[in-house]
């Protein structure tokens, strides 16, 4: 089978850095080019099984690294549309073709052959520079970890759980996004009582409602603005009732995905899955990880209960009804108003998307690390709405493009997140291409964008991915930019935040959308001066789900319930057990993408994780690398960072990039204080 020449993926892009030409992809086009670049990969890695040659690093590493570029092209493509576009066409593309990437996966990894190969080059005790031997430590390690040592049936077994887990994981993130829109609630203008006029025309419908769009979490940010407690609980009970019923149920998936992984793990001699994800992370262990969850649930939901008892005692103020957990970010806001005179519909007309973009992210970016941004419209984005940029250097040199989608649409999966189409390497001689997916609300033609400050950091956090994307100097495409362990992924993004709170930063980008004004002193000084403000709250929901995480994956195969009746009972028995039941979880079980959907399955401890490192990384910058008072917002600061951790990808042990970067290993205090649980 040959592509055809009229289908874009069949030769590489010719626009600016290899960008995808999305001007011309057709949902048509991906199945062909999918089919296409299995074939042509697996041909690839036939030759590099049966070279008799000696094994080297010409001969072994360099071609199972070169192979499979038709692949990455089309299928980056096709799971940036599945994600940020959506849609009957490109779901049913995943359900036929999720099982058919886990079946190429192992036709790599479970190869006897490859795997030999690998073992006598390591055995020829060449003299490799450092990244190249571990590149091959990390090769040899991933296919001890995928089973190439499991014999006859249960390596048979092995590729059927393999297939089994991936169309599962792909129908459980299907289900979520139908359900979000599925469930979407509408209201009449008096129930939305606090929006502005900017938010209702956003949502009016046809016939005069008012249709909510529900982002992927439990808590909804729009509740912060809406002054009827009947609609914050109406809209509290749609959000977290997702996915339990109809026909977008997940709960026999995620019984059906627990015991699968749970299985897998057990053949390949692990007591669970969520030993087999921590012995690959940073972590080591899950009983570290478990250890580190448990320390801070009881400070936090101490501190939780007592944000509660203050939040009650505002709302007695105005309304005799009891405070519910629906109210809690409506008060929590209401308070923050008060002590600090301070709260999101003060600042959002001072937070415009395009000043937080340009004068926020990328002048930050600027000032660390000598980027600078030119927009090119001459280049179509990866969707309708999508922005691209140029990235230069502080040299003059382009060294990638950076393309963002900020809005919300039908069919796009809720959430924020980083991809890329193009990896840097210098093997291949390419250099990035990465993107940003947000899902602000998109208001009405003639409407300015304006954010709310959590939007704000999420437009830095997810930067910070972009970052370690387009900062990579590596060798090896394998090891570029962000393909670390989860739990340092996080590190760089959640670092990145710190500069929103930077007071030469906020002073760039906080105008008033209107007037021009620079954002008042005052406010600035409050901006940076909130602390450990709602920390209770934000650590017990994130905790609860990080918990529920490793509690299903802690899980044997025979331990897993049977009947979708108990995945409730379950859930309230492991918050309840580790005392972390005052607020509801950041995600439910049944909408859980993150570990459900796949990505972060055993995973999502790696934000608190990676936190340590960005307490202990900011807590330098503010001491050690600050400059005349700029909180460490300086080249000599940023040349360092990007020196030992951006640049390095997985081009070496990221325990090293931190130590390398640090002088010694991370401390937990500076998270500890940050979030009051000191």
């Amino acid at each position: 089978m040959s592509l055809s020449a009229e289908n874009p993926f069949a030769q590489p892009s010719s626009l600016p850095y290899g960008m995808p030409d999305f001007d011309a992809i057709r949902v048509e086009h991906f199945a062909p080019a999918l089919r296409e670049g299995f074939a042509e990969q697996r041909a690839q890695w036939e030759e590099i099984a049966t070279d008799t040659s000696p094994a080297t690093v010409e001969t072994v590493l360099e071609p199972i690294e070169k192979s499979g570029d038709l692949l990455t092209r089309a299928a980056s493509a096709f799971f940036s549309q599945l994600s940020s576009v959506g849609g009957d066409e490109l779901d049913a593309l995943e359900e036929e073709f999720s099982p058919l990437f886990a079946e190429h996966s192992d036709a790599f990894y479970l190869d006897q052959r490859i795997y030999d190969r690998l073992t006598q080059l390591a055995d020829a005790n060449l003299d490799l520079d450092a990244d190249t031997a571990w590149l091959l430590e990390t090769y040899l390690k991933r296919f001890r970890r995928a089973g190439v040592e499991l014999e006859g049936e249960k390596q048979d077994r092995l590729r059927e759980l393999n297939s089994s887990i991936a169309s599962l994981q792909a129908a459980f993130g299907r289900r979520v996004v139908k359900d979000l829109e599925a469930h979407a609630p509408s209201f009449s203008a008096t129930e939305l009582a606090g929006l502005d006029d900017a938010e209702l025309d956003a949502m009016k419908q046809d016939d005069g409602s008012y249709k909510v769009a529900l982002q992927s979490t439990t808590q909804q940010p729009l509740a912060t603005s809406l002054t009827d407690s009947d609609t914050r609980a109406r809209l509290f009970e749609t959000s977290q009732s997702r996915n339990w019923q109809g026909e977008n149920d997940t709960r026999q998936i995620v019984l059906d995905l627990a015991r699968a992984r749970a299985e897998r793990a057990q053949l390949l001699g692990y007591d669970h899955h969520a030993d087999y994800v921590a012995e690959d992370a940073a972590a080591g262990t899950s009983q570290a990880i478990m250890e580190r969850l448990t320390a801070m649930a009881a400070p936090a939901a101490r501190n939780a209960k007592a944000e509660s008892a203050e939040l009650a005692e505002l709302m007695a103020r105005e309304d005799p009804r009891p405070f519910a957990v629906s109210d809690w970010s409506y008060y929590s806001e209401k308070l923050r108003g008060e002590k600090f005179n301070l709260d999101d519909s003060v600042l959002k007309p001072y937070l415009l998307l395009e000043n937080v973009i340009d004068n926020g992210v990328f002048f930050a970016a600027n000032k660390l690390y000598g980027l600078s941004f030119t927009r090119r419209e001459d280049i179509t984005g990866h969707t309708p709405d999508a922005r691209v940029w140029e990235v230069f250097n502080e040299a003059g040199e382009g060294i990638g493009l950076f393309s963002a989608d900020y809005y919300a649409r039908e069919g796009k999966r809720g959430g924020a997140w980083m991809s890329g189409f193009v990896e840097q390497s210098h093997l291949l001689d390419r250099k990035a291409v990465v993107t940003n997916d947000l899902n602000v609300a998109k208001p009405q033609e003639g409407f300015p964008t304006l954010l709310t400050w959590d939007e704000v950091r999420t437009c830095f956090h997810e930067f910070g991915h972009a970052l370690h994307g387009l900062l990579s100097d590596v060798r090896w495409p394998s090891q570029s930019g962000t393909s670390v362990p989860r739990d340092f992924v996080e590190y760089p993004s959640q670092l990145n935040e710190m500069w929103m709170e930077n007071p030469e930063v906020i002073k760039n980008f906080a105008r008033h959308h209107e007037t021009g004004e620079e954002i008042p002193a005052s406010y600035i000084e409050t901006l940076t001066s909130m602390g450990a403000y709602g920390e209770g709250f934000a650590t017990s929901e994130y905790l609860g789900a990080a918990l529920l995480d490793q509690a299903w994956h802690r899980l044997g195969p025979d331990e897993i319930p049977t009947d979708i009746s108990e995945v409730a009972d379950f859930e309230a028995k492991t918050l309840r057990e580790f005392g972390i039941d005052v607020v509801p979880p950041r995600y439910r079980t049944t909408f859980f993408n993150h570990t459900f959907g796949g990505g972060y399955d055993a995973g999502y401890y790696s934000y608190v994780w990676a936190e340590v490192l960005d307490a202990d990384t900011a807590e330098w910058f503010r001491t050690e690398a600050t400059r005349e008072g700029d909180g460490g917002l300086n080249r000599e600061a940023g040349a360092h960072l990007a020196a030992e951790v951006l640049s390095r990808g997985y081009s070496r042990d990221p325990r090293e990039s931190f130590l390398a970067f640090r002088g010694r290993d991370p401390e937990i205090g500076a998270l500890m204080s940050r979030r009051g649980l000191a």
